[in-house]
Order: structure tokens, then sequence, then C-alpha cells
């Protein structure tokens, strides 16, 4: 919540790996604060369903369109809602941008900017623990990086930096 007890909707820009659900779950063991997790979502409705970057995104697409109204229903009935979405293009930010706008309520756009190596190492090592739903190639996050784009403050959104630093590895 904000100050004013206004509901907050929290979303992430990073790359795989550059710990988008490890904030979201910190985030959400705050009062009041539901965390709504893309990739759970998508493993239980879709999971045999998506084997391909395109399989993700079409699914994605059908996703956030029923998820859209209940997201904003929380808002409204004054919850924070921690949206543990990849919001990694513009495209993306302007879905969840309809999303608050539509609530009425404040928002924490957060951006974790951590280099390459340090997902790449972060990938192979979730990969390996197999604990995560989806299990990203190196190749596949080639691709999916080159869709990447950093919020710019031509953006209207409050922005809220996670740098890299040596001391925060997790």
């Amino acid at each position: 919540m904000t100050a004013n007890n206004e509901p907050v909707l929290h979303f992430f820009v990073g790359k795989i790996g550059a710990g988008k659900s490890t904030l979201a779950v910190e985030l959400g063991r705050e009062p009041n604060t539901v965390v709504v997790s893309e990739d759970e979502w998508l493993s239980t409705l879709f999971g045999e369903e998506i084997a391909s970057i395109e399989d993700y995104l079409r699914c994605s697409y059908r996703l956030r369109a029923v998820l859209a109204p209940h997201l904003i229903a929380l808002l409204r009935a004054g919850l924070n809602v921690v949206a543990d979405f990849q919001a990694n293009t513009i495209e993306a930010r302007l879905w969840m941008r309809e999303i608050f706008k539509n609530a009425g309520c404040a928002h924490r756009l957060h951006f974790l900017d951590v280099p390459d190596e340090v997902c790449r190492a972060r990938l192979r090592r979730r990969n390996a623990e197999g604990a995560h739903p989806f299990a990203a190639t190196d190749e596949q996050f080639d691709r999916i990086t080159r869709h990447f784009v950093a919020p710019s403050e031509d953006e209207p959104f409050d922005v809220v930096v996670h740098q890299y630093t040596e001391e925060n590895t997790e």
C-alpha cells in the first residue's frame, strides 16, 4: 500500500534469471498482498502445450486476456498485487499500464538490472535444480533477450531500479 492506503500493482522488467520471481515472493510477504505468477498459471493450464517460445507467447496472450479483469478486481478491492509477469517489452508494459489505469491504483515497475552472464549462471543453476516449471536453454535465453527493452525515462512508470552488485548474487 502507499502512504494513503492506495493499493499498488508491482510488476517486473528483467531478463530470465534476473530474480523477478524471487523479488515477487519477497514483495508478496507484505500484508494485504497477493502474488499472481505467470509461470505457475501457464504451467498448470498449458504446461504440455508449451514447447517453444511461440507456444509461450500464444498461451501467455490467452492467460493475460483472462487475468487482466481479475487483477483489476483485486486492486479495486484494496489488495496489493504482485504480478510476476515479465514486462520486458514496451507492449508488455502497456498491458500492465492498462491494468493499473483501469484499477485506479498506484504502481511500481521493478527493473532488475542484472548482467547477462549472471542471469545465465542463475538460469543454469535453476535448470539443474529442476524446481522451476520451465527450463530455458542458452539458445532460448539469447532468442528471448534479443527482444528485451529496458524501461526508458520516456515511459510513464514509477520505476524502482534493482542494480546488481556482487553482494546480492541471489
